[in-house]
């Protein structure tokens, strides 16, 4: 549902958390996932700029602007949880990320979106040995 609330806000220029104001009363998800799915919008929505930098970084060659807006929002979505997130496995946040692509994206959005993310946390690991090292 976060994701489709983030896919329609970027289509049709809704707020994320209006678009999934409805969806949630569609669906009747109970207030606790509820609770979550908007604090997820809300971080995406919060951190969006930088969230898109991180993309422009990892995938040069596509322009965020460019990318399906599946994809697009698969990858601020995981790339929420895995640098701003909530205390989610980094390794969860792919995998999910992943199975949302297969699901809703082309045939090539697992892997375009798994090689992004994988390259996220090659970075994150060697910062964090890096500085590890220095201690």
């Amino acid at each position: 549902m976060v994701l489709q609330a983030l896919y329609e806000a970027d289509v049709a220029g809704h707020t994320a958390d209006a678009s999934f104001g409805w969806l949630k009363e569609e669906v009747g998800l109970p207030e606790a996932s509820s609770a979550y799915a908007l604090e997820l919008i809300e971080g995406v929505v919060h951190q969006r700029d930088e969230i898109d930098k991180f993309i422009y970084k990892y995938a040069p060659a596509w322009p965020v602007k460019q990318l399906p807006v599946v994809d697009r929002n698969i990858l601020r979505l995981a790339l929420f949880e895995i640098r701003f997130g909530l205390g989610i496995p980094r390794k969860v946040a792919i995998n999910e990320a992943v199975e949302l692509a297969k699901t809703f994206g082309s045939e090539s959005s697992p892997r375009f979106i798994n090689g992004v993310l994988g390259s996220v946390m090659d970075e994150i690991e060697k910062t964090s040995n890096v500085s590890q090292e220095g201690r």
